[in-house]
């Protein structure tokens, strides 16, 4: 297993500017690496139908139920990453971000010298704490494996946007849930998202704000938003290798775009409690806007949340 963080220079230049990737492999008579950073949450991953099993941490979750969720997590990213690598990706990051982080078996993942492994999803790099380490100039595509639509989305499995306590998220007025957010945070180096895995819910809503991302639906909401029906695990990993792969096809044929927000964004929540959107106005630079709603302006992608909670870069 790799932990060290890559120093490859951005390429990202070659997917904005230029002829395309065909004229460079002609002049050079060599293909082009490519580095795909891979955000893996549970509750959209293969196999996983329950909140007991998603949620496996709270209290009197059965051992066996638990140990079966993180086995099913495991096995979604090695199918992932071997999708991955077989479709020419030569630098791959794999982050586990799910309650962050602590739910892959180590001695169970995949050991190939292209991948690096974040087990939690706050790191160092460069010498400073930060959320999704190693993301940055040199990648040119993000994937999120694993994902789910944002709060209070109707037939959707498990909905919520980083916390329950938040019920909107919007940015400049548009409503996004984890998969916006984290798009928001890769677009701060032009990184686009190319890939989502999850319930239906979650991959319309992808599809709807990012119109050119790739999805594989591998699950589907059952009559409660706490349980669903989905793929066997072993169909999932060909329908997510398979999407994968197109995902990768079409960044090389450049047809992935960077989420970009103007600048600066407003970035607002609505929160459940009025006491916690109290105690959240009192942040700095953050203004209540009604009892349950605050608001911030913010100068940077990369501070998408870390003026509520402190999660980006230069973490104290």
């Amino acid at each position: 297993m790799v932990l060290m963080q890559s120093n490859r220079p951005s390429r990202r230049t070659f997917l904005r500017h230029g002829s395309g990737l065909a004229a460079i492999s002609a002049a050079t008579g060599q293909k082009r690496g490519l580095k795909i950073f891979m955000h893996w949450d549970l509750d959209g991953a293969s196999g996983i139908f329950t909140r007991e099993q998603a949620w496996w941490w709270e209290p009197n979750v059965r051992e066996n139920v638990a140990a079966e969720a993180r086995e099913l997590m495991t096995a979604d990213v090695n199918a992932g990453t071997k999708a991955a690598l077989a479709s020419g990706v030569t630098d791959l990051v794999v982050l586990d971000t799910h309650h962050g982080g602590g739910n892959l078996y180590p001695d169970k993942l995949v050991q190939d010298p292209r991948i690096t492994y974040h087990l939690r999803s706050v790191g160092v790099q460069d010498g400073k704490r930060r959320w999704m380490p190693n993301l940055d100039e040199s990648v040119d595509g993000l994937m999120l494996p694993g994902h789910h639509a944002k709060a209070e989305t109707q037939g959707a499995f498990l909905p919520h946007a980083w916390t329950l306590e938040w019920k909107d998220f919007r940015i400049n007025g548009q409503s996004v849930g984890e998969i916006g957010i984290e798009a928001c945070f890769a677009g701060h180096w032009d990184i686009p998202l190319i890939f989502v895995q999850g319930d239906a819910a979650a991959c319309e809503e992808a599809r709807e704000q990012f119109p050119w991302v790739v999805t594989s639906v591998v699950k589907w909401a059952g009559k409660s938003p706490e349980e669903c029906s989905g793929l066997p695990p072993e169909v999932a990993h060909k329908e997510t290798a398979r999407g994968i792969a197109e995902a990768i096809e079409k960044l090389r044929a450049r047809k992935m775009f960077p989420y970009k927000p103007r600048l600066p964004m407003t970035v607002s929540i609505r929160i459940a409690t009025m006491d916690a959107a109290a105690a959240a106005a009192r942040r700095p630079g953050v203004r209540r806007v009604d009892d349950h709603t605050v608001e911030a302006r913010v100068g940077r992608q990369a501070d998408v949340v870390k003026w509520i909670n402190g999660t980006g870069l230069d973490m104290s």
